[in-house]
């Protein structure tokens, strides 16, 4: 089956993962192993305005590629450029000593003067390639109007682009017709998947058939491993395994496996790409990944939530990722009002001038336990546990703001937690029951913090609004900086990164900071350790 091409973009689509970051050796011996492997075409990262790094597939000229490559090449070598964001005054002419093809990727709203544009790449010499990123938004005027701009440039292919892995096979099965029947014969159509579905393999496979019937030659864009932005791509080794045993093609799979083994361990067990449930949410609504990102990583939003509130954008703008629009959006989602005057009263009279102890879910409430237990002994306190139910410690009230943490206690405590009186805020329900008392969620907050809805901040926020004034603190011991040891249970632990939680705890700091300058006759007393122990009505605490 000569007219099919396989074409590896791990170097290049797996730069979004490590931020390009693959060093020296990973480039190389990536890249002489795919040539060995037999694949086509070897996509080696991408040309950017910035100088070059050693250890990058981000490169400013064609020069900056040479070192990685190998003496003789016998396959083609690529680089992708962004539309509107790369200089070709860097981009020395061909000479035959770097990269042979030029990839350039643009939206729809930009595909005119793109390919214009891209005239300019095949005056240097290199072979051009277009990819149209989000093809499955063209409708059918515009991609025969997209097959006839193209012919006027006549480059080597012109890709389709399932750029938020939303696509059905019969999706592909139009847009591949429609191509077909109006792009010049002798440019190739590509294919470049996202598995937000868990349909890029399959649908790689699907374009292998299409090509087959209609006799149109075709690239197929795969990475190693499926390594690529967000849920990832088609599979090296799969696709390769499947045209070997359908189309008698002859790509090495002893030479992948190898590859796989030298060069792809480390980045498999250091960094996360894939299917998972928030990017199949981005696949099923359309919605770029970085608002997935976003909610995911800035207020931890479980699932439902965030597909509900990604809904509530306008189709056009979840394919963007505007963070300020998408808060806005979340905050209104959360500010579900509700009357709590009943509710405060009640609290008022069960809680001023009580000895309060919030049990918050940090590590030390198991590795500090007899600290807390001599607390408890000695101050008789009024305990509150704080997004969780403690296993040894018996509470008084629990606190929730976390609709997922609530199902969790529930579920995981059903005797303590219809038995403990429960102080709900109006994000995770809206309607009480016996033992709840139900507070607004705009009432505990304040913006201008990236995680502004820290729990234990709110609910110190809500004990001053009911006038305690000496607030004591077990568990609330800050975000280890390694994202793993942060809660006392193994299922809450946190999946952030070690710079989201630096920030995190930084975020907490400047709050209760904030806090306490506008509330200089309340303190905190820390029962157990805690990154935030130094803060109080008079000291700042500088991180």
């Amino acid at each position: 089956m000569k007219n099919f091409h396989i074409l590896d973009c791990t170097l290049r689509d797996g730069a979004y993962i490590v931020d390009g970051n693959f060093g020296d050796n990973a480039i190389k011996g990536i890249i002489a192993n795919l040539e060995k492997s037999n694949i086509d075409m070897i996509e080696v990262g991408w040309l950017k305005d910035k100088p070059h790094e050693s250890g990058s597939t981000y490169y400013r000229r064609a020069e900056d590629i040479v070192p990685y490559l190998p003496a003789e090449k016998t396959k083609s070598y690529i680089a992708m450029i962004d539309y509107g964001r790369y200089d070709l005054k860097y981009l020395s002419d061909y000479d035959g000593t770097s990269i042979d093809t030029v990839r350039e990727v643009f939206p729809k709203e930009k595909f005119t003067e793109a390919i214009e544009f891209s005239k300019k790449i095949k005056e240097k010499g290199y072979n051009l390639c277009l990819q149209a990123a989000n093809t499955y938004s063209y409708s059918d005027l515009e991609l025969i109007q997209l097959a006839e701009k193209t012919n006027e440039v006549m480059p080597e292919s012109l890709s389709i682009v399932d750029t938020f892995g939303v696509m059905y096979a019969s999706d592909l099965q139009h847009i591949f017709m429609i191509l077909d029947k109006n792009l010049d014969k002798n440019i190739k159509i590509g294919f470049h998947s996202h598995n937000n579905l868990q349909l890029s393999f399959a649908l790689s496979m699907e374009f292998a058939k299409l090509a087959f019937e209609t006799g149109r030659s075709v690239i197929i864009d795969s990475s190693l491993c499926g390594m690529g932005r967000g849920a990832g791509n088609t599979c090296t080794e799969l696709i390769t395994n499947y045209v070997n045993n359908k189309f008698n093609k002859n790509y090495d799979l002893n030479c992948i496996m190898d590859t796989i083994d030298l060069y792809m361990k480390n980045f498999i067990s250091n960094y996360k790409w894939g299917y998972s449930i928030p990017y199949c949410i981005a696949g099923q609504l359309g919605s770029h990944v970085n608002n997935i990102a976003y909610l995911q990583n800035t207020h931890k939003t479980n699932y439902k939530d965030m597909k509900i509130i990604l809904e509530t954008l306008p189709r056009n703008e979840r394919k963007l990722y505007n963070y300020d629009k998408l808060e806005e959006v979340y905050v209104n989602y959360q500010n579900k009002k509700i009357d709590d005057k009943e509710s405060f009263n009640s609290l008022k009279s069960l809680l001023a001038d009580k000895n309060i102890l919030l049990i918050a879910p940090g590590k030390s409430v198991k590795t500090e336990q007899n600290k807390i237990f001599e607390f408890i002994s000695s101050k008789k306190p009024l305990i509150i546990g704080v997004n969780h139910i403690p296993e040894i410690i018996d509470t008084n009230f629990l606190f929730f703001s976390n609709p997922v943490r609530f199902d969790y206690a529930k579920t995981m405590n059903g005797s303590k937690f219809f038995n403990t009186p429960k102080i709900v805020v109006s994000n995770v329900k809206t309607l009480s029951e016996k033992n709840e008392y139900l507070v607004n969620y705009n009432s505990l907050t304040k913006l201008g913090w990236k995680y502004f809805d820290n729990s234990t901040v709110m609910l110190i926020r809500l004990l001053d609004k009911i006038g305690i004034k000496n607030i004591n603190l077990a568990g609330f011991d800050g975000y280890d900086e390694t994202g793993k040891e942060s809660y006392n249970d193994l299922i809450l632990q946190s999946t952030l990164s070690e710079n989201d939680c630096k920030n995190l705890n930084r975020d907490i700091s400047e709050m209760l900071n904030d806090f306490f300058i506008t509330h200089p006759d309340i303190t905190l007393n820390f029962v157990t350790s805690s990154r935030f122990d130094q803060i109080n009505n008079k000291a700042l605490l500088k991180i």
